[in-house]
Formats: structure tokens, C-alpha cells, sequence
């Protein structure tokens, strides 16, 4: 099989441009005559005149934080998709709550690209420990393996020694997961004796891949490539063997701007990550993603031509990702109410022995063991992730406004 998926991979940038601003009307319609949201979010925007980065930049930045607003008003999907759910094929639910969909497309999240930079090839065998609860991180990793032509083990989350078990009996050669849980099966592995020495390929996402953990995959003996995506907008960039930042899929345009304003930013300066989709059926135009990266000038070594990032470089408001799931200020304000009588409250979150730490910081004028586990019980339920609570004495917390603190530093 060749060295790239296609050759949309080896345009050249300008015959790209062309496609891209050629299809980028009849998306902009599609949104318009077939979704309720997107015709009166565009109302005033007239479809054909949309043929250039400068007149896309003119529309307003759809953000993820508004979706659960706009959904709540009619769910689940709140007018924003151009189907009817006759044609849906899942409903997921994502922290907030924000829902997303899949419809019977093959590889309707775009991952097989990502994967086949990755190294899989099909017949592999690859173990998915994304979750297949809810959220559609499991099932956005095996739609791209099985459009690929890999046979896929949906392992999922936790059951650390029961997934040994299975890697050692099934013997896959590639892993899809959190670089995190990556490094616990190698490290339980060897503590139990387990074989897990068939997976030479990896293929991660959702968190901070440091050089350091990199580097101890590759000690093993695997490759470890990354991508970045989202739930809604499915991928958004990967990275290739070359290892020179992240490529841009071939169905997305992707900008870069200042955040608050939707602007876009001169090349190589930090802003948000911006997306307009070409999916028909969830078909987002400017969609602010959060998420903070740069452009990368020229294009990669590997031979593919598109845009290049440099990756995930942080949030450009408070809400963070940890261990593969977002965390929002809203949540915190909803542990808040469950626990009333305290201060304020503040989540820290912190990378330590490889891994994402989140505590949660609270003023208590009363603390106990009780009140401690309460609400760490709050956390997993709200946050759908784990946490420690550490009390602080009453107005001891900074006044900033700051409920989400990320001093989270990767070496």
C-alpha cells in the first residue's frame, strides 16, 4: 500500500485551495436550507458570495461551550444537523451535556487518514481503549480502523488486568488510546508477567503526549504517532512519521484566530483553533474549537502538502480536557450547589508520574472526612473523571475569577 492514504494528501496547496473554496459555498447552503440553527445563525449570509478564507473569516465563530445552550432548546441536537434521526445512526453525549451523532457513513469521523499515517494497515489487529460509554471516542477510533480494513478489539476503559489478559491472548499489533493508559498496560504488564509485546504501533489522542513518554514507547519498541480531533468535527489534524507537527485532515478548513474575536491571526502566532466542516449531515462552519495552536510554515518532509499545526498548545478559555474528558467551569459551579455553604472553589490540574491529577481546592469553614468523600463522589459524577478535594480556610482562595487552574507542565 502506498505511503499515503490518497492523493488528496499530495496536492498542491493551490489545487487544494481551489477544491476547498469551490466546495465551501455548498456547504454554507446546505447549513442554511437544511438545519434550522445554521438559518437563523446565517441569516444574513449569502452562500455563493462565501469563496474565500477572507469572506469565510467574516461569519461569526460558532463556540462548543453555546452547543448545550442551543441543544437544550430542541433536543437532543437542537436544529443543527441537516437529517432526520431516521438517518442517525448514534446519539452520543459528551460532558456539559453536549450531544453529537454518527450516521451510517463509512468513516464519517475522517480517522482512517490518521490511522493509516499511524502505520495501521489492513489486516492489523488493533486494541481501541477509548470508551465506548456514551461518548463517541470508541466509536470514532473504530469506524476509521474498520474503513482501513483492521480488525478492531473494543477493549474500552478500566479492567486493567482483564485487558492484559486479552492483549496477551489476542496478540494485536497496534493500540489506540491514551498515551496514559498506554504506559499503565506496559507497566502492569511487566509487574504481572503479561506479554503485551505484540503491539508495535500506537495511534493516541484525547491528552499530552510529552517527548519523555514518547520516548518510553519507543524504548518498547513501538511506533507513537498522535491526532487531534474532536467529537463533533471528528479529526482535525495527525501527525505523520515525520514528527514535524501535526498535518490538517483533507476535509476540514482549519483557521486561526484571535481568541474572542474570530480574527485570524499572521502565521506562526498563537490563537484558537477554528473549523469549518464539510460533513452534511453536522455540517459546522466556524466552529471554535477552545483549543489554542499556531501554523507551522512550509509543509512536512513526509510529502503530504496540507497545512501543518503545531499541535495542542492549551485552552483559550478555562475549559480542559484531562484524562481524554473536557472539564468546564460550569461543572464546578454544579459541584458547588450539590455542597452548599462553601467558598469558592478552584480546580487544579496537574501532571504528575505521567499522568493528569486533578484536585479540587475548597474553602470550608467546617471541613470532615465525610464532606471530603461526598464530594469527591461529586467530582466523578459531574466530571465523569476522578478527583482528590483538599480543603483551604475560607477567603484563602484567590479572588481572580480563576475556577479551572491548568499548571499542567510536560517534560
Amino acid at each position: 500500500m502506498s505511503k499515503h492514504y490518497d492523493t488528496l494528501e499530495t496536492r498542491s496547496p493551490a489545487e487544494r485551495e481551489k477544491a476547498l473554496m469551490q466546495a465551501l459555498p455548498q456547504q454554507v447552503a446546505n447549513a442554511k436550507e437544511n438545519a434550522p440553527f445554521f438559518a437563523a445563525w446565517l441569516k444574513d449570509v449569502d452562500p455563493a458570495a462565501v469563496t474565500s478564507r477572507a469572506a469565510l473569516a467574516k461569519l461569526p465563530v460558532l463556540r462548543k461551550a453555546m452547543l448545550g445552550e442551543v441543544q437544550k432548546k430542541q433536543p437532543p441536537m437542537g436544529g443543527l444537523i441537516t437529517v432526520p434521526m431516521s438517518k442517525v445512526r448514534h446519539v452520543f453525549m459528551s460532558p456539559g451535556p453536549i450531544f453529537e451523532i454518527d450516521t451510517d457513513e463509512p468513516d464519517y469521523f475522517r480517522g482512517a487518514r490518521a490511522m493509516h499515517a499511524g502505520g495501521f494497515r489492513p489486516g492489523d489487529v488493533v486494541y481501541n481503549t477509548f470508551s465506548y460509554h456514551l461518548t463517541p471516542a470508541g466509536i470514532m477510533m473504530e469506524s476509521a480502523l474498520r474503513a482501513l480494513g483492521c480488525a478492531v478489539v473494543p477493549g474500552g476503559v478500566g479492567n486493567t488486568e482483564l485487558q492484559l489478559d486479552a492483549i496477551a491472548a489476542i496478540r494485536p499489533a497496534g493500540y489506540v488510546g491514551t498515551p496514559s493508559f498506554l504506559k499503565i498496560l506496559i507497566e502492569k504488564g511487566a509487574e504481572l508477567g503479561k506479554d503485551i509485546s505484540s503491539i508495535r504501533k500506537a495511534l493516541v489522542g484525547a491528552e499530552a503526549l510529552p517527548p519523555s513518554l514518547r520516548q518510553m514507547f519507543i524504548d518498547k519498541g513501538m511506533t507513537c504517532l498522535q491526532s487531534y480531533g474532536t467529537a463533533d468535527l471528528g479529526t482535525i489534524a495527525y501527525e505523520s512519521e515525520s514528527l514535524e507537527g501535526m498535518i490538517v485532515d483533507e476535509g476540514v478548513i482549519v483557521e486561526i484566530v484571535q481568541p474572542g474575536t474570530g480574527d485570524p491571526v499572521p502565521e506562526g502566532d498563537v490563537g484558537e483553533v477554528v473549523v469549518t466542516t464539510f460533513n452534511r449531515a453536522y455540517p459546522l462552519i466556524r466552529f471554535g474549537t477552545g483549543d489554542m495552536s499556531a501554523v507551522l510554515s512550509g509543509t512536512s518532509p513526509c510529502g503530504r502538502t496540507n497545512m501543518r499545526i503545531k499541535g495542542w498548545m492549551g485552552r483559550a478559555d478555562q475549559r480542559t480536557k484531562v484524562r481524554g474528558m473536557f472539564v468546564d467551569p460550569e461543572q464546578i459551579a454544579e459541584i458547588a450547589k450539590k455542597h452548599p455553604g462553601l467558598g469558592r472553589l478552584r480546580l487544579v490540574i496537574d501532571w504528575v508520574n505521567q499522568a493528569d491529577v486533578m484536585t479540587l481546592k475548597v474553602e470550608a469553614a467546617q471541613p470532615s472526612t465525610d464532606l471530603e468523600k461526598a464530594m469527591e463522589g461529586t467530582i466523578r459524577t459531574v466530571c465523569k473523571v476522578g478527583g482528590k478535594v483538599e480543603f483551604a480556610k475560607p477567603g484563602s482562595l484567590p479572588n481572580d475569577g480563576k475556577v479551572i487552574d491548568d499548571v499542567r507542565k510536560y517534560t
